[in-house]
């Protein structure tokens, strides 16, 4: 989230002395975080329908609920113990956690004790704001993070097994990455920017998907069968609704209703557009056709790698970001498919690629007369942005990759990642949920026997 000024910290006050006066609930603000937090929240149903599109017919329900389900599913644990893990600190801004605190937040917040609708954070986050406003809109994230890991294991993963590791992961993996950002963590004390999540978001999802499609192995006909999307129009939908609700997931950033969601909101549909725009030049250039998966990916790719500058950066940065990291992710597919590995829906070369770009390039286009509270990059005279935010991403790769083959080896002494071989012929949608996406495939209702 946005750098905000906080209320001072009240030390060695005599008598004399007037407090500074407490920040005061605005309406305007959190009227523009509530509608943001919808916008957010709207944001995990159109991945549904983006991934449920690019999956074979018979795997649409099981794709989409790999979305879904993180709604219920980390709408009550980012209740009773991630929001605190993330975000409880005992200091106040601009102040950063020490000790433990650098890495972890509390338990003060568990089962949101304290978290009320009367008053600020007590941290300094977003002053002008309800604490519960806050916590809700952050909840958006902590949802929709996890959930773009799916497209590299669709098609194969159990769903119980995706179920307990999302539990783990968004524990163990989100809420301490989220407070090294946003939490006054130690990466936020060095000055790493991250204005939306180009780290916390699609770096984390991004390499955790990686090593997740690796452990869990390729589908059995990968490389084998043709693998093309049941339905495109869903592809499409998917990103139109997402574009949408990134104007949430950037704007709301700011954390309030002024100029810097402006800018946000206006660099993250430039980015986006120059994204498209890029991906089907260099379809219609190197394979003679510009095509509509392509056309959503290079929006997607444009949308991606604004989200860690979107606050920081002038328009015709924002541009550049979005062209350079949809050329960057273009290839990334491309090196994908020839390496035969099974990134099913290619998370890793748009989401990781494109937060690890982004993540970099605010390091060279950043500056101070865009967000005060941000800092000048490369370009602006401040080489030193730039090492930093490497070192952040570094970071990230490092801790979500260890972390999520921790908790993959762990679930796999308990439980089969995979579903049976009979299982991906028939489909996942019928032997994992009992329904289909269309009533036709499998008329019978018969499912494969999994014990």
């Amino acid at each position: 989230m946005a750098p905000q000024a906080a209320p001072a910290l009240e030390t060695n006050v005599d008598s004399s002395t007037t407090a500074a006066p407490e920040p005061e609930i605005n309406s305007g603000d959190t009227a523009w975080m509530l509608v943001s937090t919808g916008l957010v929240l709207l944001m995990t149903p159109g991945l549904a329908f983006f991934y449920g599109g690019l999956v074979r017919s018979r795997n649409v329900l099981n794709t989409m609920m790999m979305s879904m389900i993180l709604m219920a599913l980390v709408g009550v644990t980012w209740v009773l113990w991630g929001y605190s893990l993330a975000f409880d600190v005992s200091v106040q801004a601009p102040e950063f956690g020490k000790g433990l605190e650098a890495f972890i937040g509390g338990l003060d917040w568990i089962g949101l004790n304290n978290v009320t609708a009367a008053t600020p954070d007590p941290v300094g986050y977003a002053p002008t704001v309800p604490h519960q406003v806050f916590m809700v809109y952050q909840m958006m994230f902590a949802i929709i993070t996890p959930a773009l890991i799916s497209g590299a294991i669709v098609e194969r993963m159990s769903f119980k097994a995706y179920f307990w590791f999302i539990i783990l992961w968004s524990t163990f993996i989100y809420a301490p990455l989220a407070h090294w950002v946003w939490g006054r963590g130690w990466l936020g004390a060095i000055g790493a920017l991250d204005f939306a999540g180009g780290t916390v978001v699609h770096i984390s999802s991004g390499i955790s998907a990686v090593v997740a499609a690796w452990m869990i192995g390729p589908r059995k006909d990968f490389m084998i069968k043709p693998h093309a999307p049941h339905n495109v129009p869903y592809v499409l939908l998917g990103i139109g609704l997402l574009w949408f609700g990134w104007l949430g997931f950037n704007g709301g950033s700011a954390l309030a209703s002024g100029s810097l969601a402006a800018v946000a909101c206006v660099t993250t549909i430039i980015s986006a557009a120059a994204g498209g725009l890029t991906w089907v030049i260099l379809e219609w250039i190197l394979r003679n056709k510009p095509t509509a998966v392509g056309i959503a990916s290079g929006f997607l790719a444009g949308l991606v790698g604004i989200t860690p500058a979107a606050g920081y950066v002038h328009p015709i940065g924002a541009l550049l970001i979005g062209s350079i990291t949809s050329v960057c992710c273009f290839y990334a597919v491309s090196f994908r498919a020839k390496l035969q590995f099974d990134d099913s829906l290619d998370t890793y070369p748009v989401h990781g690629v494109g937060g690890t770009i982004g993540a970099i390039l605010t390091g060279i286009f950043a500056t101070k007369s865009v967000n005060e509270f941000g800092n000048n990059g490369l370009l602006f005279g401040n080489p030193s942005l730039l090492l930093i935010q490497i070192l952040g991403v570094v970071a990230t790769y490092i801790f979500a990759a260890v972390g999520t083959f921790v908790i993959l080896k762990i679930l796999r002494i308990f439980m089969e990642l995979r579903v049976k071989s009979a299982i991906e012929d028939q489909g996942m949608d019928i032997n994992e949920h009992g329904e289909e996406g269309y009533g036709k495939d499998f008329a019978s209702g018969l499912s494969v026997d999994k014990t």
